[in-house]
């Protein structure tokens, strides 16, 4: 299996986009089926929220199960959404530094650690030293770090070119936003934002919406230059993730059969 045993495996080693199972779990076996599963629907790799999982669960010797239960690299993200505790945000990077130790492809690293800020990206330069020295001890364990932010509103073109690029600034491996659209305006916003993002950047992102017009980009965007994807196995009643399923996403990227060249 992948993990620690022998070279860890790694988002940025697989050609783009990167098509990532997404999933949450409340026990290793949960989390572990749901690697498994995407597997078998043909991601080629998998990320897994901490959020639901049980606090007796979180240690390094469960997440390495759930690194070495897949041949796949494997995403960590714990964001400010525990439903157990209210763990504070040192307490959450604790655990990703044990996922980075445990054999952890990446880890998810907020773009407003340390100081909660609109659009999810501090701008305080004691925070931001803080996550720049982070981000180099996840690197001194082996993983590879994406800094993230997720805002519920729509941004411009320029807005997202800023934030991602301030983030590059920071030290990590990929950066990424997910904004919102709700309007015709907002998602042709979008796709320009997405194709201005693969002109300017200097590392591969993460460009996604959420949103009822959402679901287009959630399709194209990698086809355009998004660098990873995310989708689930499939619906239930527990976990609503908003994400298209693997099977569509890989469907509709062979059937688009196109991608602007990735020259990372």
């Amino acid at each position: 299996m992948s993990g620690t045993r022998g070279v860890r495996p790694s988002f940025l080693r697989e050609r783009f986009p990167v098509l990532t199972g997404i999933f949450s779990g409340q026990t290793p076996e949960a989390l572990i089926a749901a690697a498994r599963n995407a597997e078998a629907l043909g991601a080629r790799g998998v990320a897994a929220e901490l959020w639901d999982l049980k606090p007796e669960f979180r240690n390094g010797e469960v997440l390495r199960q759930v690194v070495e239960s897949v041949a796949l690299p494997v995403m960590f993200t714990f964001y400010r959404n525990d439903i157990w505790c209210d763990s504070s945000d040192e307490e959450r990077q604790k655990l990703l530094l044990e996922a980075a130790s445990a054999g952890a492809a990446m880890i998810d690293v907020m773009g407003d650690l340390y100081d909660p800020s609109q659009h999810e990206i501090t701008y305080c330069k004691s925070a931001i030293q803080r996550q720049i020295e982070l981000i180099e001890e996840i690197h001194a364990r082996g993983a590879e770090v994406v800094i993230s932010s997720h805002t519920s509103a729509a941004r411009s073109c320029s807005e997202v070119v800023a934030q991602l690029q301030a983030f590059e600034e920071r030290g990590a491996d990929v950066v990424k936003i997910v904004t919102h659209v709700s309007t015709g305006d907002e998602l042709a916003e979008a796709f320009k934002t997405t194709i201005k993002l693969k002109e300017v950047l200097e590392k591969p992102f993460i460009h996604l919406c959420s949103g009822p017009l959402s679901r287009p980009h959630r399709f194209v965007g990698p086809t355009l230059g998004t660098a990873i994807s995310f989708g689930v196995v499939a619906y239930s009643a527990e976990y609503l993730y908003p994400q298209p399923t693997i099977t569509a996403l890989k469907n509709a990227f062979e059937a688009i059969n196109w991608q602007l060249s990735y020259d990372f």
